[in-house]
């Protein structure tokens, strides 16, 4: 198999993003792309991990994380995060920092957060979007 080149750029002149958990940039060569569909707090048997934001922002990374399994991939392989936050949790946004930066400690994936009115159930507090980049097939 081919590797991946993967590289996190945090440029000078913008904001430290890595105290928060996050790239401002992440740049790929070689691999596949995948595109994992929304993500919540809830377990294998669809039920909701818990009422809050931080225990419910693991649960959707562990979810991220056993698809990528399947794929044989990880993690690591993560290069972008689209993270939806519920309004009621608007405040809570630092369960999702520790998350982040517990599950990515080094050269985590670029992120965009936005903060939404509601999701698909009244009792997820986030939803998290991810793309991949996964070696090359033979």
């Amino acid at each position: 198999m081919q590797g991946v080149e993967r590289e996190a750029i945090n440029s000078r002149g913008v904001p430290n993003t890595l105290q928060y958990g996050f790239s401002q940039a992440v740049m790929v060569k070689g691999g596949y792309r995948v595109h994992l569909s929304g993500q919540v707090g809830v377990d294998a048997h669809e039920c909701l991990v818990g009422p809050d934001l931080e225990g419910q922002t693991f649960a959707a990374l562990d979810n991220i994380e056993a698809i990528l399994g399947t794929l044989g991939g990880d993690l690591s392989h993560v290069v972008m995060l689209r993270i939806y936050i519920a309004e009621p949790a608007r405040y809570d946004q630092e369960g999702v920092v520790q998350a982040l930066r517990s599950r990515f400690p080094k050269s985590p994936p670029a992120s965009s957060w936005v903060i939404v009115s509601g999701l698909s159930e009244p009792e997820w507090l986030i939803e998290i979007e991810a793309e991949a980049v996964l070696p090359e097939l033979p």
